[in-house]
């Protein structure tokens, strides 16, 4: 598939070759009349659908995706643009700046310019765009943040955070020592299921983004805290879930599926109990597994495996946060230290 933009690009699909059919001005015709809503809210509905059938997007993208495109329809609605031929490149570039002035982050107007752009895009190759607007289109490029890394005294101070004597305790533990063991998105922590994890060899299986299956090695601290859990408490809170329920690893007090805020939550409170100030998260213990493993001589290769980046330049960014490596390496190769 073509290049349409330096920063955004259509995820490979299976009817990418489908889609771009009709350039030789057999491009099947589009409607291009009605109210601005109606027809705005069946666009965004078939490319919602063509993201999360035929490019396999996770539901967390598709929502993310969706919130950006709302966006947009409520801003086309409150400047009268009543069908597509409004929807040109100017109008996307006042867009994105009327975003700027909603206190919103750069990364944020950046993703939903993005999201924008890929939605052009898609118009443009089902044929109901006669011409590829997005080339017209820039957006402010978000400055790369260095992620937040705490020390390993820190991360053992937050492990050991939960009350031994919690009704919750043994899962608690689990969930600590499995998202610093292995690095997982909270996203794929809730989504695991019993049978995806392999204690007797200590690996589990993990679908990450555009639903890509990666294995992922255990450690034996977090293979003992999963043990205690599943042995001790699990059965105890799925007696009253459903058979999908009783499936998953990690389930709430009644046996319920837990989500993100779920699990977010869980690491803000045993942040705060361990002392630790600012911005504390799930993903900031996925933040320290990538930086330890680079800290401690890991291969940039396994670790990218290990984290389901699909681009080796999205693990790099951990390369930065370690200085006193860098150093390390410095002196003990350079021929004048």
């Amino acid at each position: 598939m073509a290049r349409w933009s330096s920063r955004a690009r259509l995820p490979a699909c299976r009817s990418d070759r489908h889609l771009a059919k009709g350039h030789d001005g057999q491009r099947k015709s589009a409607d291009r009349g009605g109210a601005s809503g109606q027809w705005f809210e069946k666009q965004v509905r078939e490319y919602l659908d063509y993201l999360s059938v035929e490019c396999g997007l996770a539901d967390n993208t598709i929502l993310a995706y969706r919130r950006d495109l709302r966006k947009l329809g409520q801003f086309l609605a409150t400047n009268g643009v009543t069908d597509i031929e409004g929807l040109t490149a100017r109008a996307v570039q006042r867009f994105v700046a009327a975003l700027s002035g909603q206190s919103l982050g750069l990364s944020s107007i950046s993703r939903c310019a993005a999201a924008v752009r890929m939605f052009l895009r898609y118009l443009y190759m089902v044929g109901q765009m006669t011409e590829d607007r997005t080339n017209l289109l820039d957006s402010p490029k978000a400055s790369h943040r260095l992620p937040r890394v705490l020390a390993y005294e820190h991360v053992e101070a937050l492990i050991m955070a939960p009350d031994p004597h919690s009704q919750l305790y043994l899962r608690d533990k689990a969930i600590l020592e499995l998202l610093y063991a292995c690095g997982l998105r909270v996203s794929e922590l809730c989504t695991l299921n019993v049978k995806d994890v392999n204690m007797r060899i200590g690996f589990l299986r993990c679908l990450g983004k555009a639903k890509r299956e990666r294995i992922i090695p255990i450690g034996q601290n977090a293979i003992q805290a999963l043990e205690d859990y599943i042995s001790q408490l699990r059965s105890q809170l799925i007696q009253q879930a459903d058979q999908l329920e009783q499936q998953r690893l990690f389930v709430s007090r009644r046996g319920r599926n837990l989500d993100r805020a779920n699990v977010w939550r869980l690491v803000k409170r045993y942040a705060s109990s361990a002392g630790l100030t600012g911005k504390i998260s799930p993903h900031t213990l996925r933040h320290c597994f990538a930086s330890h493993l680079l800290q401690g001589g890991a291969d940039l290769r396994m670790v990218q495996e290990m984290l389901g980046h699909v681009d080796v330049a999205t693990t790099q960014i951990y390369t930065h946060v370690d200085q006193r490596r860098l150093k390390e390496i410095y002196h003990k190769y350079h021929p004048r230290p």
